[in-house]
């Protein structure tokens, strides 16, 4: 299959925004619209985890969950692959601080990508790299307390006014990145869901100008919460973010049925 230029793809976006978050409440994984360079096939969704492992009943349960819940390549198609490991600007952008403790908070949230704290039960995660953008994705299923896992959705949500501009400084060489944080809409899924989009514009110690794209989208399934990242320095597309979600979240609440049927 020829894949979409990154013009392309910029021009698909556009046209996307206006019917993606329509899509949702109610309709199903299949009636989803999703960006056009998505390659994903019958065969290849049956072969995604949700499909590969069973849920099975008891002790178990949650367990098995998180592990079959996780957003892989097969549901995200091309040009994205298994991760070749983590990029180096994690280190060099995000690892600072800012005077504001919120925004302070939200900079080690980026980085350590906890969201929700320490779970109180099983945890699972996979991770993704664009093989075109460099874009790298990050997704995590936990239980945790419903209570806890909206009180940190809250507290997100509350970040575009009180953090909506702020300087931050790297923790290595003290270089100042400017940040923005606004809200990204998503599509109805889960019981609870919020997200941002944070930029950061700077430098590197050599004078190397940098500018940081970073999705960050939190869900919570019942006693299960979604954590995802999408970041990059180049293109970062929101509709991956928009459809890891919409995926996860949809896959999370069906195995859950499926695995309450089977106690």
């Amino acid at each position: 299959m020829t894949r979409c230029p990154a013009a392309a793809r910029a021009l698909l976006l556009a046209a996307l925004s206006l019917t993606v978050l329509p899509a949702a409440a109610g309709c199903s994984l299949q009636q989803e619209p999703r960006p056009r360079w998505f390659t994903v096939s019958p065969s290849a969704t049956s072969a995604s985890p949700a499909g590969k492992q069973p849920v099975a009943p008891g002790g178990d349960l949650a367990a098995a969950l998180v592990r079959a819940a996780l957003v892989t390549e097969a549901d995200l198609g091309e040009p994205w692959v298994p991760t070749r490991g983590a990029r180096t600007w994690r280190d060099g952008l995000l690892k600072g601080t800012a005077e504001d403790p919120e925004c302070r908070r939200l900079l080690d949230v980026l980085y350590t990508e906890e969201l929700f704290g320490a779970p109180r039960g099983p945890r699972a995660q996979s991770a993704l790299d664009d093989d075109e953008t460099d874009a790298q994705l990050r997704y995590q299923v936990a239980v945790h307390r419903p209570a806890d896992a909206d009180r940190a959705l809250d507290w997100l949500g509350s970040l575009p006014d009180r953090c909506g501009r702020f300087t931050a400084t790297t923790s290595g060489g003290g270089v100042q990145q400017e940040v923005q944080v606004s809200e990204l809409p998503l599509p109805s899924a889960g019981d609870a869901r919020r997200a941002l989009r944070v930029t950061l514009a700077g430098e590197t110690e050599d004078g190397d100008l940098t500018y940081l794209t970073f999705d960050i989208a939190g869900v919570r399934v019942g006693e299960q919460a979604v954590t995802v990242t999408n970041a990059g320095l180049g293109e970062v597309y929101e509709e991956v973010t928009r459809h890891a979600v919409q995926v996860g979240a949809q896959r999370l609440a069906d195995l859950g049925k499926s695995g309450r049927a089977q106690i």
